[in-house]
């Protein structure tokens, strides 16, 4: 993937207005860098690709404030809370501000907030979006976070020295009259310099520098926290969720240190299906198996059936005719009917009629009441049959074989 990272300039944005840029592949390392109008701007690729803006310095005031108790970063209430709390420190009026809390800020605690102008922040999104480029994060240029730190920033003629730390941002020009307006530096300090002012704060300091080229620090500003699209800019941010949530999809995807994720989730997938496959042939191979040993019990007991459709109730018909063939009875027959009637307790008073048709046996005429009638259905229940009062008739059936 590549990320562009861009430094809104410091004047009002227009279609000719350039922008310094630098084009990083892996959000760590500087790879291009140049200035460009928007339209001309390189397109960041690939999967997780951003384009984050950089407010300069001299774009941002910041003030600290304490948040009362029951206002959060998200609370609908922020903005009318920050311009009575602001209104004060501030040169301008509230309504022409962007305001612009720190990363998890929490009400009843000191909270850092970045003010900036709201019209040239917006003239500069909408320049982007409208060549297509639009803007996923908005970072500062500087933050004050902790460590504390030094850095000499621009030419030698106007060159600025710019202090941060949890104290806030100082900006001073690098120069001796305002080294005096410098707080104590803890030991340790980091120092930096443009190499264009390097020798120039060596000397003021008296102190050696580390050289850090403004790409390396745009792109040092964006790996921050900090998120300065908040309010009326903050419309992008599900897109922006979303965008990330695709892209690092992309990612596991296509890029190549997930290969050897996308090859074991593969191996996986593929394990699984073939034990599904193999569960499921061995499966229909004894259910197969239980087919074909009914058939054999059914074509070695009665030769004659040489078709098999359905075993069970060929079994059964064949049987039947060796029991009619035998003079035999079964439980479906009349008299086996009548016989458990007979053995079991008698009913208030003979039937009126007896009808057998199919197996059911009808006893109409019976003035049984529904409790005698459950008790006949139990006992006979336990013989085989089944007994239901439907009227004065009662309906016994021979029990399906479980």
């Amino acid at each position: 993937m590549s990320s562009l990272i861009l430094l809104l300039p410091n004047a009002a944005v227009g279609p000719s207005t350039e922008f310094d840029y630098v084009v990083t592949s892996d959000g760590r390392s500087v790879g291009d860098r140049a200035s460009a109008p928007a339209a001309l701007l390189p397109r960041p690729s690939g999967a997780g690709a951003e384009v984050v803006a950089v407010v300069p310095l001299s774009a941002l005031s910041w003030h600290l404030v304490d948040l009362p108790k029951g206002v959060s970063a998200s609370s609908p209430r922020l903005r009318a809370v920050l311009e009575g709390l602001l209104e004060d420190r501030l040169l301008d009026e509230p309504e022409a501000l962007h305001f612009a809390v720190q990363p998890h800020a929490k009400a009843g605690a000191p909270v850092w907030v970045a003010v900036c102008e709201r019209q040239w922040l917006r003239d500069a999104v909408h320049a982007l979006e409208a060549v297509e480029r639009p803007i996923s994060r908005i970072v500062p240029e500087f933050t004050p976070d902790d460590p504390p730190t030094l850095c000499a920033i621009g030419e030698p003629e106007s060159a600025t020295l710019v202090q941060t730390g949890k104290d806030g941002v100082l900006a001073l020009p690098l120069a001796p009259q305002a080294l005096a307006l410098l707080p104590a530096l803890p030991d340790g300090t980091r120092r930096v310099a443009e190499p264009g002012v390097a020798a120039l704060a060596e000397q003021l300091l008296q102190h050696p520098v580390e050289l850090q080229q403004p790409a390396e620090r745009w792109l040092q500003a964006a790996q921050s926290g900090w998120d300065l699209a908040q309010s009326e800019f903050a419309s992008s941010n599900r897109a922006r969720a979303l965008k990330r949530l695709t892209g690092l999809w992309a990612d596991v995807l296509r890029s190549p240190q997930w290969r050897p994720a996308r090859w074991g989730a593969l191996l996986l997938v593929v394990a699984n299906l073939l034990g599904l496959n193999a569960w499921a042939w061995k499966e229909r191979s004894a259910l197969q198996a239980k087919r074909d040993a009914v058939r054999r019990v059914l074509t070695t007991t009665f030769p004659q059936v040489k078709v098999v459709v359905d075993a069970p109730l060929q079994m059964e018909k064949e049987v039947a005719l060796l029991r009619q063939s035998a003079g035999a009875t079964s439980g479906r027959d009349l008299e086996a009917m009548l016989g458990a009637l007979a053995s079991v307790t008698p009913l208030l008073q003979p039937p009126g009629a007896i009808e057998y048709v199919g197996g059911e046996l009808r006893l109409k005429g019976l003035a049984a009441t529904p409790e005698d009638a459950r008790g006949l259905a139990e006992t006979l229940r336990g013989r085989g049959y089944a007994a239901d009062l439907r009227g004065d008739t009662l309906v016994v059936t021979a029990q399906e074989a479980p």
